[in-house]
């Protein structure tokens, strides 16, 4: 890290100690920088922080942070049936919404089928709504009126708002999970 900064700092009154002006409009210099020694040691990758002697651990890069964050504050788990069931959830309030309602204990939910696309049931409650009239496709999890959570296996065109999107089961796995009658919608933190 040393070397790194001995590094900077020299580039830096090199650059400044050039005698040529440079100017924003200004054409970049075309003579080369000196090199010094502690310009030719090799450079430390910056995105690797020394951990102890001999060791190295690379930074989370802000893609990585941010994922990392998103997925801790909308992760819940979704069990349909009793099954484990996978869900990228939405980020919006009424995701939000939806965490701070299961933060206390697990929300259950008797689901009916409707439709032949769909099982809808009642939260007991009200969520935030950003309705907008979409086309549903299998595995889409969403808000209808406030306060029903409908799972679909099927396609429907409506205004939802939308809470997530079940992941690794296609249509007829999904269809076999949701299209055989009532099923149960448990969702924890």
């Amino acid at each position: 890290m040393k070397r790194l900064l001995v590094l900077l700092l020299c580039l830096a009154l090199l650059t400044a100690c050039s005698g040529q002006p440079r100017t924003a409009s200004g054409p970049e210099p075309t003579e080369p920088t000196p090199v010094t020694e502690a310009a030719s040691a090799p450079e430390a990758d910056p995105t690797v922080l020394p951990e102890s002697e001999g060791e190295t651990a690379p930074i989370p890069t802000t893609e990585e942070t941010s994922a990392a964050e998103q997925k801790e504050e909308t992760d819940m788990r979704l069990l349909i049936n009793d099954i484990p069931v996978e869900v990228l959830w939405e980020d919006n309030e009424a995701v939000t919404a939806l965490r701070e309602l299961v933060r206390d204990g697990a929300l259950t939910v008797a689901m009916s089928p409707y439709g032949g696309f769909e099982q809808v049931g009642p939260i007991g409650r009200s969520l935030p709504r950003a309705d907008s009239r979409i086309t549903t496709e299998a595995g889409d999890i969403v808000l209808y009126s406030g306060d029903q959570i409908v799972v679909f296996y099927g396609s429907n065109t409506w205004a939802y708002t939308r809470l997530g999107k079940i992941q690794g089961l296609d249509g007829a796995a999904l269809t076999s999970l949701l299209g055989g009658g009532a099923v149960t919608l448990t969702i924890s933190d």
